[in-house]
């Protein structure tokens, strides 16, 4: 399931989340034009690298924030765009711009800690914006649990669109995180060595801690 528009108009222009996703777009622009040598020296530099941050917290901290900006590949990208550009606009309006900034990269950096928590002495770098992303999911379910979704779905060859409600769409996105997430953590078990890939637990971190920062933030205010 892939969201492509939800039917849950706003009254503002949301700069931020256009903003984001401009500068996400840019350092993306930046790193394709990086050789292999330097895209590795540039995530050495830039992403949640976990042994690195447990050894010296006090010159990687600013790597929980600066890692929320790469992305590994365009699939990464084009998908975290896609649902920051139809969650992110609704988030912002009851938020207010500057706030929905700092509680953004606030889900971001606790989803990255999440992660580094599972692996605290990994050598394989965290980056991405989904963390940060989950969080704006976290909002938007308790918020909006009943806006409709307008979801591409792909059926064997073919692929339509649905209609569905918030709660089903995003809560299959954290169910499937928390499935994999527990399923990562017993594989890496069972090897006996560290597992990459999808950092499922910045997902399920970033949404719980989305779902708890929110209604702090000002998620529920009533002054319009």
């Amino acid at each position: 399931m892939f969201p492509l528009y939800d039917e849950n108009p706003t009254r503002i222009t949301p700069y931020f989340t256009y903003g984001l996703i401009g500068m996400n777009i840019l350092v993306f622009l930046h790193e394709v034009s990086l050789s292999n040598r330097q895209l590795e020296q540039f995530f050495q530099l830039y992403a949640v690298v976990p042994e690195q941050l447990t050894t010296n917290l006090a010159g990687e901290w600013t790597t929980l924030f600066t890692s929320q900006f790469l992305h590994g590949g365009w699939w990464h990208l084009i998908s975290n765009m896609v649902f920051l550009w139809v969650f992110g606009n609704n988030i912002e309006e009851r938020l207010g711009h500057f706030k929905y900034l700092i509680f953004y990269l606030a889900c971001g950096a606790l989803a990255a800690l999440c992660q580094w928590f599972i692996g605290m002495y990994s050598e394989i770098p965290s980056l991405g914006a989904s963390g940060a992303i989950s969080g704006v999911l976290g909002a938007y379910i308790i918020r909006f649990p009943h806006a409709r979704i307008t979801t591409l779905i792909f059926l064997g060859f073919f692929a339509t669109t649905i209609s569905v409600p918030a709660m089903l769409m995003i809560g299959i996105f954290f169910v499937q995180n928390v499935i994999s997430g527990l399923a990562s953590l017993q594989a890496a078990a069972n090897m006996s060595v560290e597992a990459g890939g999808v950092a499922y637990w910045a997902h399920i971190g970033g949404f719980v801690f989305g779902m708890i920062l929110a209604p702090l933030f000002g998620l529920f205010r009533r002054d319009y």
